[in-house]
């Protein structure tokens, strides 16, 4: 798993070659180093030392470690709001992306993915229930369902299915790659899922994960690194993974730029939450990244206006 690839890589730099020759000593060391990285958040390092705790307890139910090691993982304290998340794709950056594919990759999986995601804010595992059947382009609308029976699921359960209404230049991008893209694959239950980008059926959450992480890589519309990587070496460029660049976003950023990206256009809230099947509370705990000097403005103008209609 990624939460765990640095302990794996600390332990290799520490000759320890397998889990029952760590000690409480070498886990302390582990927890420092990472706070120690300056490009890492608090809420990423309590994440990480926190599967770590998880595998130990795992490895010590199977008896290869020994008894309560998982307890040396001290935990750091997060201050209030630092168990929130802020990172985000930002209009600019989803900007550039997408005239990028439309430039580049004009109706293929990726762009239909990065497109949905962004204008829709959906979950990856909404946009991984989508079959091609629940895209009515007379009326320019998804509609999202909960079928565990098939295979596929949302967070929400059936309290999460619901219709999305879609702009028409986002439907002339779904019927281009519907007639000249999209494979012609079913899957393991015999659906046709919306986005594929193999003849191999429904894709796996992770596979849509890395394959948002690689389309949004500054560098495929830069034409450089803005981390000063070598463009001929770095392994991330074009069709790696992109989960180490540094600046290339995971679906949820996606989703949470979108959210703030409406709530910031004065959509109202109620409209968004509905949208992104999200209630108005977790919207503004986890999802709403607006500055408060933006909620200023945007109360300025929508109370100067209200003055002059009173007037």
């Amino acid at each position: 798993p990624s939460r765990l690839k640095h302990c794996l890589a600390r332990c290799d730099h520490s000759d320890i070659p397998e889990p029952n020759t760590l000690t409480g000593t070498d886990l302390p060391q582990f927890r420092l180093w990472r706070q120690d990285e300056g490009d890492l958040n608090p809420l990423s390092v309590h994440t990480q030392l926190s599967t770590l705790r998880v595998f130990l307890k795992f490895c010590e139910r199977i008896e290869i470690v020994t008894d309560s090691l998982y307890e040396a993982v001290i935990l750091p304290d997060l201050a209030d709001g630092q168990d929130q998340r802020t990172t985000t794709l930002s209009p600019d950056q989803a900007d550039a992306a997408l005239d990028y594919l439309d430039t580049y990759e004009y109706a293929s999986a990726d762009h239909v993915t990065l497109l949905l995601l962004w204008r829709t804010g959906m979950r990856v595992g909404a946009l991984r229930s989508l079959d091609v059947d629940d895209y009515t382009p007379q009326a320019a609308r998804l509609h999202v369902q909960h079928r565990p029976q098939g295979g596929t699921t949302l967070k929400q359960g059936v309290g999460g299915e619901r219709y999305v209404a879609l702009h028409r230049s986002v439907c002339a991008v779904l019927n281009d790659y519907l007639d000249a893209t999209r494979p012609d694959v079913t899957d393991e239950h015999g659906r046709h899922p919306l986005v594929v980008f193999s003849n191999r059926g429904r894709p796996a959450r992770s596979t849509i994960r890395r394959h948002v992480h690689r389309c949004t890589q500054p560098c495929l519309w830069m034409g450089a690194c803005p981390h000063n990587r070598s463009m001929d070496s770095c392994a991330d460029i074009g069709h790696g993974d992109g989960f180490d660049c540094p600046s290339s976003r995971p679906p949820h950023d996606v989703r949470r730029g979108a959210i703030t990206h409406w709530l910031a256009r004065d959509v109202p809230k109620p409209a968004v939450a509905d949208r992104m099947n999200v209630t108005e509370g977790v919207l503004d705990a986890h999802y709403d990244q607006r500055t408060p000097e933006t909620k200023a403005e945007q109360r300025r103008q929508f109370l100067d206006e209200t003055t002059r209609t009173d007037n």
